[in-house]
């Protein structure tokens, strides 16, 4: 992309996010919308398919152990010799000067069959296959985080709309009290610290307007980014396949938790990594077939020569200086290492689980609490306003009435979009926030289909990327 292209996306990209922070589009989107244009569409998401892709190469390179290398060596070479003219003593005659030009060369061709390796293909195979197993793991941890970001951005849209709308009220509300205030003030009910009171608190209220304009504008932003446009209309979602229990949340945690069963499938390949590195202390075996041919001359057909040959080769390490010694102790402290996390990654996914799961059911009886709450403070408000109006109450207690109903509603619109936020945060850390497992109505994404396709491979450079 240009640097003009760029410049020019960039500015499109902003002009899109201010539009957006303005006023909602016609088009609604839902949230199941939103994850499915990014499972499809999200660049951080691909980029991760594509890494699979590649990393699903190491299993062909693994097998290419049991296979024959080829190679075919060809030379051509130009001999010139000469002789400088000679005088003989003898007779006196002078010897003429002799020339001779011969081009030559030679072709070899040699196979080399592995028969033996100390059972180091056989482990790099299997060390293989656990890290293309754990890098499908990755990607749905991927896939998990990327759909989990469209469901923070989505819900930070919905609330920052929902705040930026209760603060234009707040301050409508107070400026109609500043201007009751002055107008009391022009007749004498009250003084003017109640004005200036009145004129603090619009202050205020404008202020929380600016800050909530700018949470929004930023939140839009981030919807852009990872979905790839605006949002346009808005509703408040619903969370799906939420465990009925902690225990049951757990349990699904610690059988398919994709960072757990990433972890567990590391600690495999560094266990067969040990035995690889022990092969270098044993023999192996080549079975190697060679051919050459030669001419001297390729002007005298008699100077031909060609040599066929089959042999057999047995390879025993005596000593490698202690290099192989260390790179074996090196192994295995790297598979203890992964031991010990896949226990440091079982806790902190439990952790994960339960800190959800009590946040989310919490959060259920904070939603009920805030909306008695703001009945309450609408209630209270009136009153207070009548009050008011009778002279029973002052200007700077219709300003804290206005204000406990503004929080109020503040918080309940918190917690609700907390509520969906931890509800899908509690799906990610089970690892049921997939496509598949949520149900998203989109082609699902098949990592094992590259894998099968490239996995016995023999020869070719044709690949199939993500686009």
């Amino acid at each position: 992309m240009t640097r003009n292209r760029l410049r020019a996306f960039l500015s499109g990209v902003a002009i899109s996010a201010a539009v957006a922070m303005l006023g909602a589009p016609a088009n609604a989107d839902t949230l199941f919308g939103a994850m499915e244009k990014a499972y499809v569409t999200n660049p951080t998401l691909n980029a991760a398919r594509a890494g699979q892709r590649a990393t699903d190469e190491l299993v062909p390179q693994a097998l290419s152990g049991w296979r024959p290398t080829v190679g075919v060596q060809a030379e051509v070479d130009r001999t010139r010799t000469s002789a400088q003219d000679v005088l003989i003593p003898t007779t006196g005659d002078i010897d003429s000067l002799a020339v001779n030009n011969a081009t030559g060369g030679s072709v070899s061709i040699q196979l080399a069959q592995p028969l033996f390796r100390g059972f180091g293909t056989v482990n790099s195979t299997k060390a293989a296959e656990a890290r293309v197993d754990a890098g499908k793991q990755n990607l749905l941890g991927t896939e998990q985080q990327v759909l989990f970001d469209v469901v923070q951005a989505y819900m930070d849209v919905y609330a920052g709309r929902q705040f930026v709308m209760l603060r234009r009220q707040d301050v409508a509300a107070l400026q109609a009290q500043v201007k009751a205030a002055r107008d009391r003030f022009a007749v004498g009910e009250i003084t003017r610290t109640d004005v200036a009171q009145a004129q603090a608190r619009l202050a205020e209220a404008q202020t929380f307007l600016v800050n909530s304009q700018t949470e929004l504008a930023r939140a839009v932003a981030s919807y852009v980014q990872l979905i790839g446009n605006e949002p346009g209309k808005l509703s408040y979602p619903k969370v799906v396949n939420v465990p009925k229990s902690l225990k049951s949340a757990l349990d699904t945690a610690g059988e398919i938790n994709p960072q757990l069963l990433a972890q567990a499938f590391v600690e495999s390949a560094r266990n067969s990594d040990i035995k690889v590195a022990f092969s270098n202390l044993l023999p192996s075996a080549d079975l190697v077939v060679s051919g050459s041919a030669a001419n001297d001359d390729f002007s005298i057909s008699r100077n031909e020569t060609s040599v066929a040959q089959l042999s057999a080769q047995l390879s025993i390490p005596l000593y490698e200086g202690g290099l192989v010694y260390s790179q074996v102790r090196q192994a295995k402290q790297l598979a203890s290492q992964s031991r010990i996390q896949v226990i440091e990654v079982a806790r902190a996914v439990r952790q994960a689980v339960a800190s959800s799961w009590n946040a989310y059911v919490g959060l259920a009886q904070i939603i009920k609490n805030t909306r008695t709450q703001v009945s309450a403070a609408q209630l209270a408000l009136q009153g207070v306003q009548a009050e008011y109006q009778a002279g029973t109450r002052t200007t700077l207690d219709v300003l804290d009435a206005q204000r406990d109903l503004v929080q109020a509603q503040v918080l309940q619109v918190t917690a609700e979009r907390n509520r969906v936020v931890t509800g899908y945060q509690l799906l990610a850390a089970i690892g049921h926030l997939t496509a598949e497992e949520v149900g998203l109505k989109v082609p699902i994404y098949d990592p094992d289909a590259n894998y099968q396709r490239v996995r016995n491979k023999w020869i070719g450079t044709d690949v199939k990327t993500v686009e």
